[in-house]
């Protein structure tokens, strides 16, 4: 499952880090208040990203999902597969593949990519987290069944204490969320990102609608401020020169008012494995000359890649 909008999760290069990331406070979209809509509005498909760092994280990240960053410290979801999901010949009792089965993390890890906690959640079938985002007080997580149409336990995980408590269930896939925190609604993406949904904080379904853009899957999204989110992720397409899929990455400016999609770029950055950097979590921010991305795309053994960009003159 691919992630979508905010939180945004997008990638990196090579080279291994030994000093720090210094992170400052450039205006973190969805953690510091500041908006970063206009900023992403400047970006497009000529938008050249450098890689800046790459941290090596110290710890098995698994298939990683959403990632956000508070302060110094950075949230990861991740889904450890025990036994893939395998399709049916037919559907059965309404779905197309097994249930498989695995375990749902939430990483918690330093700048220097040193794992300080591992938050496990989930329930029976349900172990595959999502793209996640924290509104400024909580952090919110969904963990669905890995697989489409099927169910999921919305999170709300208090940064503090790491202390998670079930906020409410949906009966759909929910493969990545953000939270408005002015209004306090939720925005969701269910399984390839085909319908976005609007929630209260008790999970009354405020309203539903199609995703008209097929452009890419969204992982990971992240509130932007002014009602806005920013959502990232990939479409895999046919790829002539060989049987691997092209991993085409992408990021997408959402209206969450009226669930429109406002703007979307493509990004053709890959780490050193060959995976797009919006294949996994993808965070961004803003900076004085542009916007830095933050991403895990590899699994298991994977780093945190750093980018940044300028504004086009």
């Amino acid at each position: 499952m691919k992630k979508i909008i905010c939180s945004l999760s997008v990638l990196l290069l090579l080279g291994t880090v030994t000093t720090a990331l210094v992170v400052g406070q450039p205006g973190t979209v969805g953690t510091q208040g500041l908006d970063a809509t206009d900023t992403f509005k400047e970006l497009s498909r000529n938008t050249q990203w450098q890689q800046k760092e790459q941290i090596d994280l110290q710890f098995d990240a698994h298939h990683p999902q959403g990632m956000t960053r508070i302060g110094d410290l950075f949230y990861m979801s991740s889904v450890e597969i025990i036994e893939k999901p395998e399709k049916y010949d037919q559907p059965r009792n309404g779905y197309d593949r097994t249930p498989g089965k695995g375990v749902g993390h939430l990483f918690v890890f330093d700048k220097t990519g040193k794992l300080v906690k591992d938050i496990e959640l989930g329930e029976g079938h349900m172990y595959h987290p999502g793209g996640i985002a924290y509104d400024g007080k909580s952090i919110w997580v969904p963990v669905a069944e890995y697989r489409p149409d099927s169910r999921s336990i919305m999170y709300q995980v208090d940064p503090d204490t790491l202390k998670a408590e079930e906020a409410f269930r949906v009966d759909d896939h929910i493969g990545g969320v953000s939270r408005d925190s002015e209004n306090g609604k939720l925005t969701g993406v269910s399984w390839g990102s085909r319908h976005f949904y609007q929630w209260n904080e008790q999970g009354k379904t405020l309203r539903m609608k199609t995703n008209p853009s097929h452009f890419i899957d969204y992982q990971d999204c992240e509130s932007a401020g002014q009602g806005k989110a920013i959502c990232s992720g990939i479409s895999e397409l046919p790829n002539p020169e060989g049987s691997k899929p092209y991993e085409l990455g992408g990021l997408a400016l959402l209206d969450t008012a009226t669930l429109d999609l406002l703007h979307e770029v493509p990004v053709t950055e890959f780490s050193a494995k060959g995976h797009v950097a919006t294949r996994n979590p993808a965070f961004l921010e803003n900076t004085d000359q542009g916007m830095r991305l933050y991403a895990v795309p590899d699994d298991d053994e994977a780093s945190l890649l750093v980018y940044e960009t300028q504004n086009e003159e």
